[in-house]
């Protein structure tokens, strides 16, 4: 069973489906997060939404890219959870699939292209008690307490 995050569905409300791809993308002890710089300041693990015909790891690389400037290498998908939320910037409420990926940055390119967004360095203890998303930090928690939260990707 893929877990649930957040706040139950509402019985009366229509939801769309919307699967999604996130990476947990470690240098050391440090994590990569992306921080949307609208009302509420989100700060999330980067990626975002699947489009129709589009693959769940072509999803991931495009959306880390465009979030945070950096191309990233995937190493293995750590699971899945569901939420239901209120995307404000398409006017829905949203089934989340959300498909979360272990991965390593690569390169920096330059700054996010999609607009009010920043890349974020923060130690990743830290990071788990300061994402917005339980989902999120659900699983960079878990990832950290398996023993394999230190990654050393220099070679």
């Amino acid at each position: 069973m893929i877990p649930r995050f957040d706040l139950p569905p509402e019985a009366d409300r229509r939801y769309v489906f919307r699967p999604g791809a996130y990476a947990v993308l470690l240098r050391g002890r440090d994590i990569l997060l992306t921080r949307q710089n609208g009302s509420d300041r989100a700060l999330q693990l980067p990626g975002g939404g699947i489009d129709p015909g589009e693959t769940p790891l072509r999803a991931l690389h495009r959306e880390v890219f465009e979030e945070t400037g950096w191309r990233m290498a995937v190493d293995r998908r750590l699971g899945s959870f569901r939420r239901f939320a209120f995307m404000p910037e398409y006017g829905i409420h949203a089934e989340k699939l959300c498909h979360i990926f272990l991965g390593r940055p690569g390169l920096r390119i330059g700054p996010p292209v999609e607009p009010d967004h920043d890349a974020v360095w923060m130690d990743a203890d830290e990071a788990v008690t300061q994402l917005d998303n339980a989902g999120d930090a659900y699983f960079l928690a878990r990832f950290l307490r398996s023993g394999r939260g230190a990654v050393d990707h220099r070679h």
